[in-house]
């Protein structure tokens, strides 16, 4: 690869632009940069989950999530650009039910916690439901290659079940929504 990054400052987005891999100058709120930000907002959530002792099956599926994190941010940085398959949403799929496999069923929806990697892991979920909805604002006007969208809309599920399974595996419990609690009809 070489030496790509021996000067990281570059002057070239004092204006508030910036440039996409193929050239182009684009406004640094634009909307392809902010879908930009919140994959790389997420990757770096996942390095958090990252940071602590967790499974290492866990750990190598979320290392295997950076990579292609990274891979998505340069699809989303060079327009045209294709880096997720259906193959890779089809991986991600059979992971996910593979950890999915090992879980008591769910009878209620789980609230956030349950131990620090695991509510890490939740934040991480809820980052990368975010990332998804301004990916599909950016569908709508732009091209955005449908296995994209699919790739980041099972992540959240991985991220979710990942969440669960770090619970277990740190001792906790799962808290359950009460839905008899609250408001009325």
């Amino acid at each position: 690869m070489g030496h790509r990054l021996t000067k990281i400052y570059t002057r070239s987005g004092d204006k508030g632009e910036t440039g996409l891999a193929d050239g182009t100058r684009v406004s640094k709120d634009s909307l392809r940069i902010e879908v930009i930000g919140e994959v790389d907002e997420l990757n770096s959530h996942i390095g958090v989950i990252m940071s602590h002792p967790i499974p290492e099956n866990v750990a190598a599926c979320l290392e295997e999530i950076q990579q292609d994190l990274f891979h998505i941010g340069g699809e989303l940085a060079t327009p045209g650009r294709r880096s997720v398959t259906s193959e890779d949403v089809s991986a991600l799929e059979e992971i996910l039910d593979g950890f999915n496999r090992r879980l008591p069923p769910l009878k209620e929806f789980v609230l956030p916690g349950g131990g620090p990697a695991a509510s890490a892991c939740h934040v991480a979920r809820a980052v990368c439901r975010r990332a998804e909805r301004r990916l599909v604002t950016l569908a709508k006007g732009e091209a955005v290659s449908a296995e994209l969208l699919r790739y980041v809309n099972r992540l959240s599920d991985l991220l979710f079940v990942l969440a669960r399974v770090l619970v277990w595996q740190e001792g906790g419990a799962e808290v359950l929504w009460d839905s008899d609690r609250g408001g009325t009809d």
